[in-house]
């Protein structure tokens, strides 16, 4: 056979004729499946001391939240760092007042409806110890993707940043929430904060924000943070006249504006910005209390004097950027 004849057949074997694959006579072959996933090693929930009132079970590898009915006194109770794929086994906890789920595999919040018992006992501490209780709930980083499931309860802080949360959302109830952190997710609009009118500090940084807005029933915030968004503009914030601490860093803002009625103010981040012109600084000299301001790696810095007219503007000014004020 020649090599013409060699090369024809080889061709013909290789590529089927057309029609061959409109009949589906010679179908490409199928991609291996896809093993299924391996199961992770995992340690069951094992309680020693039924009168305990702490339980701490960080690195355990716990898979499951389970056997805990006999601890009728535990009042903290942290499982960090483990393989727990959903909130349950809580119902019997009664006196619970704070529960660290930071970094496991949760999914959805749900299952916490029987925890309003909480309500009497942060009262009796209230009375009793005279100190402030808090009920932390920490779902950070535990992949929570369907939003804030609905659990009205009585807290303190909420912390659920670090996750892939695109909406704020069942909320309501919460009048007792002090500090709510939702840093680092995937929020586009601020919203349905309506009932938290004792919220003092709220964390809203590194999420795809583009305006300040529906703030203006939280007249107890004290701390906004709100940098790494894609803000161009102060605005909103008329009712927030008790705030201290105010981070806009690394946003779009050009001028300074609508802060100055905040007489509490003590600290301004606006590092990583736009802003350009002096007025903008000036028009901060009714800030008498501001004693921290951050502009640097923004336009304005470009000016050899920057650090000296800062001062002679801002006379309260302790720090300026990441250096204090001789």
């Amino acid at each position: 056979m020649s090599n013409n004849e060699d090369n024809e057949l080889s061709k013909a074997v290789a590529e089927p004729n057309n029609a061959e694959m409109r009949n589906g006579d010679n179908k490409s072959p199928q991609p291996p499946a896809t093993p299924p996933p391996v199961e992770e090693d995992t340690q069951e929930l094992i309680v020693v001391n039924e009168n305990t009132d702490i339980l701490d079970l960080n690195h355990g590898r716990i898979g499951k939240i389970e056997n805990l009915e006999p601890l009728k006194n535990l009042e903290r109770l942290y499982l960090r760092w483990n393989l727990i794929k959903k909130i349950e086994g809580l119902d019997t906890l009664n006196k619970l007042v704070e529960l660290e789920l930071y970094d496991n595999q949760i999914v959805v919040i749900e299952n916490l409806d029987n925890l309003v018992n909480l309500d009497n006992h942060i009262e009796e501490w209230f009375q009793s110890k005279n100190q402030y209780v808090i009920l932390v709930l920490l779902f950070v980083n535990c992949c929570i993707q369907t939003g804030i499931e609905e659990f009205v309860i009585k807290n303190i802080m909420l912390e659920l940043g670090d996750n892939r949360i695109r909406e704020i959302k069942n909320l309501d109830g919460m009048k007792s929430l002090r500090e709510l952190y939702l840093g680092k997710n995937k929020i586009t609009k601020i919203q349905n904060l309506e009932d938290l009118v004792n919220l003092e500090i709220i964390v809203l940084q590194s999420n795809r924000l583009t305006r300040i807005e529906n703030l203006e029933h939280l007249t107890n915030l004290e701390q906004l943070y709100i940098s790494e968004n894609g803000i161009s503009s102060i605005e909103n914030l008329s009712n927030q006249v008790k705030l201290q601490t105010l981070d806009l860093a690394m946003n779009r803002i050009t001028v300074i504006e609508n802060v100055r009625h905040m007489s509490e103010l003590e600290e301004l981040w606006l590092n990583n910005n736009q802003i350009s012109e002096w007025s903008s600084v000036d028009y901060l000299q009714e800030n008498k209390k501001l004693a921290t301001i951050y502009l640097e790696h923004n336009p304005i810095t470009s000016d050899p004097a920057y650090r000296r007219k800062l001062k002679l503007a801002l006379p309260s000014l302790q720090q300026i950027d990441a250096t204090l004020c001789r």
